[in-house]
């Protein structure tokens, strides 16, 4: 094995963002794929929630990048999908530095398929850190003028030191049939595409389910429309064509 590395950023908060870390990583691990999911978001962590390790964590990210322990030890696998493992974030403080972050990533890569990267909103220290060790890149924003402009940034800056335009895509999370149109702030999926410039990966719709699976730390229902779109997302990310619908 060696990992591909993908971090999942945002420009603005509120986007969805570690709910769709988790989803991508459950529908990898459903194609039969090793993951590692490393939540950077320090003070403001869910991962553990959402993936069902909550109260499982004896050491979080921090512990790892200041060498109070190795990665394995910081290792949680999700009791909720099978092949899906998680070291979580502090619930306070921590900085997250690129050279340490590297080194960890070198120790993990023989050992997952892939290594999903849940950065902070913004463009922070756990984004450059991410920034400068990813392979990809995943944009995750909602319809509406603002996170989209601010989507636009990111990718501009993750583009900028020659990480090619393939390695940098777009999630559209929290769709509904209102989401575009002449009387939406967004007319179409088109607007959001030329808005941000990245080539769009997935568009998960809004899901009551999905979001209390997640406050819960619950598996949501298979047949949720926003689990499906979350395996077609999963299944695209590993190269297969999936064809995309809303």
């Amino acid at each position: 094995m060696n990992a591909q590395c993908c971090m999942i950023c945002s420009g603005k908060g509120g986007t969805g963002k570690s709910t769709v870390s988790v989803l991508l990583g459950a529908g990898l691990a459903r194609l039969g794929r090793k993951v590692l999911l490393i939540e950077l978001d320090s003070g403001l962590r869910s991962v553990d929630i959402i993936a069902g390790v909550y109260g499982r964590t004896v050491y979080d990210i921090e512990d790892v990048l200041c060498g109070r322990c190795e990665g394995s030890k910081a290792i949680v696998p999700s009791p909720l999908y099978p092949g899906l493992s998680v070291i979580s974030a502090p619930y306070e403080g921590g900085d997250v530095e690129a050279a340490p972050l590297g080194r960890l990533l070198a120790a993990m890569r023989p050992y997952f398929d892939f290594i999903l990267l849940d950065t902070a909103a913004g463009m922070g220290a756990p984004f450059a850190a991410a920034a400068t060790v990813a392979d990809a890149a995943l944009i995750v924003l909602t319809p509406d003028p603002v996170a989209l402009r601010d989507g636009r940034i990111v990718a501009d800056r993750l583009l900028r030191g020659g990480r090619p335009q393939s390695a940098v895509r777009l999630v559209m999370n929290r769709i509904t049939r209102e989401s575009f149109g002449k009387r939406a702030a967004v007319f179409d999926l088109d607007e959001c595409i030329d808005t941000v410039g990245a080539q769009l990966l997935a568009v998960i719709p809004e899901s009551r389910e999905l979001q209390r699976a997640g406050a819960l730390g619950t598996v949501p229902p298979p047949h949720d429309p926003a689990v499906t779109a979350g395996q077609a997302m999963a299944r695209r990310l590993c190269g297969q064509r999936v064809p995309l619908t809303l």
